[in-house]
C-alpha cells in the first residue's frame, strides 16, 4: 500500500520541519511540501502532528513460545505499535530457552506469521538459562541481536568471560541482566531504602547490580567484547558505565521509563510498581538523569513484562516482577523529560530510535528519501490519561495507570506497513 502523509512536522536534522511524506512500495520516496497524490495513495491529512523515527526497543518480553498466557508475538507487538514502536527485541526467558538452533526456530516462526513489527530476538547466554555452560552461540548469532540470559545474571566469572570471548568472535554484543545473587536477600520486595525500612520489607541491595556490572567490565577490558547493561537502576553502575566509555571500553546501557520518572518515595503495596530492579532512591534516579543529558544512558527500554491479572495481584511483596510499558513510554517520557525541561525532544529521539538501532543492527533511526518507512506520527498536544484497560498487550500491570501525558500515537508505519492507526483520532 501507497501513503501520502499531509501537513506533518517531520523530524528531520534533529528538528520538527513542516512537510508531507510520499511513501511507495514501502519506501520513503519523497519529503517536501505539497507534495500531490497519484494513482494508488491513500492520503491521510495530520494537520500538524510530528512525524518521529519509529521508537526502537532493545527489551521486551513477547511471552512466546513457552508462556501465550501473559503475552503474545501478535499482542505484545501490536501494543508496540500502539506505542509508536516498530521495532523490538525479545528477551530469551521462554519455553523452550532459544539456546540452540533447534530451540530458537519456534520463535522465529511465530515472529514470521504473528508481528506487527519489525523483532530481533535474543539467544541465551547459557543452556536454559541455567548458568552452567555455554549456549550454541556459534550456531544462533547470524539470527540474533545478541546474547542475554535476561532473568538471571550469570554468576560465574569464568563462564562470562568465555561467553564474552565467543560473543566477540562472533561479532554480536553481551546483554546483561547483572544481579550478584549471592548479595540478595530471599523474599526481597523493593529497593533497600526507606519505604522497605517504613513497611517492613526485604531491600534488594543495589551492589546486587552495580558489583556484577563492575566484574563485566573489567572482562570486557579482558577480552574487547561489546557489553550492554540492561535495565540500569543504581548510580554506582551510571559511573561504571561512564567510567567505561571514558577509558574507550565498547559499553553502552539501557534504562526505563520508571526508573527515569519514580523514586521508592512513590510506591504503594500494588504488583504494578514490582519490578526487576526495583524503583530505587531519588539519588539513584537523579544519577540516571545526570547520565542520560551527559550521554552515559545510552537509551531507554521499556522492559515490558506482561503476567497474568492473578500473578500481579498479590502486592509488592507476593507478585511477580515485571510491568508493561511498550503503550506509554513516550508520553510518560515526553511529558515527564521534554516538557518537564530535562531534556529536548532531538534527545529523546536518539535515546529511543537511533541509539538502540545503531547498537543492535535493526531497521529504522532516521526518516529519508530512499529509506524503508518506519515512522510514527504523534499529536504531541494530545493530553489523555493512561487507561491499561485500553492496552493491546495482555498485561495490564503499569506504574503509570491513571497518569496525565501528552503525545499522542495517531499512526506507526513499520517496513512501509500500516501497523497501528488511532481510528478514533
Amino acid at each position: 500500500m501507497n501513503f501520502l502523509l499531509k501537513n506533518l512536522n517531520v523530524f528531520l536534522d534533529a528538528a520538527l520541519r513542516p512537510a508531507d511524506i510520499l511513501i511507495t512500495d514501502g519506501i520513503v520516496a519523497a519529503i517536501g511540501q505539497n507534495l500531490l497524490a497519484g494513482g494508488d495513495v491513500a492520503v491521510f491529512d495530520f494537520h500538524g502532528a510530528a512525524a518521529l523515527p519509529g521508537l526502537i526497543d532493545p527489551h521486551v518480553h513477547l511471552r512466546e513460545p513457552g508462556f501465550a498466557y501473559k503475552e503474545t508475538v501478535r499482542t505484545g507487538t501490536l501494543a508496540a505499535a500502539r506505542g509508536g514502536y516498530t521495532a523490538v527485541c525479545s528477551m530469551p526467558n521462554l519455553r523452550p530457552v532459544p539456546d540452540s538452533l533447534e530451540n530458537l526456530r519456534p520463535q522465529l516462526d511465530l515472529i514470521a506469521r504473528d508481528a506487527a513489527v519489525a523483532v530481533r530476538p535474543y539467544a541465551s547466554i547459557t543452556r536454559g538459562e541455567g548458568g552452567a555452560a555455554l549456549s550454541d552461540m556459534e550456531a544462533l548469532a547470524p539470527y540474533v541481536a545478541g546474547f542475554s540470559d535476561d532473568g538471571r545474571g550469570v554468576q560465574s566469572e569464568a563462564l562470562m568471560r568465555a561467553a564474552m570471548e565467543k560473543a566477540k568472535a562472533l561479532g554480536r554484543p553481551i546483554v546483561a541482566h547483572a544481579e550478584d545473587e549471592s548479595l540478595l536477600q530471599k523474599g526481597w520486595a523493593v529497593h533497600d531504602g526507606a519505604y522497605a525500612a517504613a513497611h517492613g520489607l526485604v531491600g534488594n541491595d543495589p551492589a546486587s547490580e552495580w558489583r556484577q556490572v563492575e566484574r563485566d567490565i573489567a572482562l570486557v577490558r579482558e577480552t574487547g567484547c561489546a557489553y550492554h547493561v540492561c535495565h540500569v537502576s543504581t548510580r554506582e553502575t551510571v559511573g561504571l558505565v561512564r567510567l567505561a566509555k571514558f577509558e574507550g571500553l565498547d559499553v553502552t546501557c539501557e534504562t526505563g521509563p520508571h526508573y527515569l520518572t519514580m523514586t521508592d518515595s512513590d510506591l504503594q503495596d500494588d504488583g504494578r510498581f514490582k519490578m526487576n530492579p526495583p524503583i530505587r532512591s531519588q539519588a539513584d534516579r537523579d544519577a540516571l538523569i545526570e547520565g542520560l543529558c551527559d550521554g552515559t544512558v545510552d537509551m531507554i527500554a521499556t522492559d515490558h513484562a506482561p503476567h497474568a491479572a492473578e500473578e500481579k495481584s498479590r502486592g509488592l511483596a507476593g507478585s511477580l516482577n515485571g510491568v508493561v510499558g511498550l503503550e506509554c513510554a513516550f508520553p510518560v517520557l515526553y511529558t515527564k523529560l521534554v516538557l518537564g525541561g530535562i531534556t529536548t525532544l532531538a534527545r529523546l529521539v536518539e535515546l529511543m530510535s537511533a541509539a538502540p538501532a545503531r547498537r543492535f543492527g535493526l531497521p529504522g533511526g532516521r526518516i529519508a528519501p530512499g529509506e524503508p518507512a518506519n515512522l510514527a506520527v504523534f499529536d504531541l498536544d494530545r493530553e489523555f490519561e493512561i487507561d491499561p484497560e485500553e492496552f493491546l498487550s495482555l498485561g495490564r500491570a503499569t506504574p503509570f495507570a491513571g497518569w496525565r501525558v501528552r503525545g499522542k500515537c495517531l499512526m506507526t508505519l513499520s517496513g512501509g506497513r500500516l501497523a497501528w492507526r488511532d481510528t478514533d483520532a
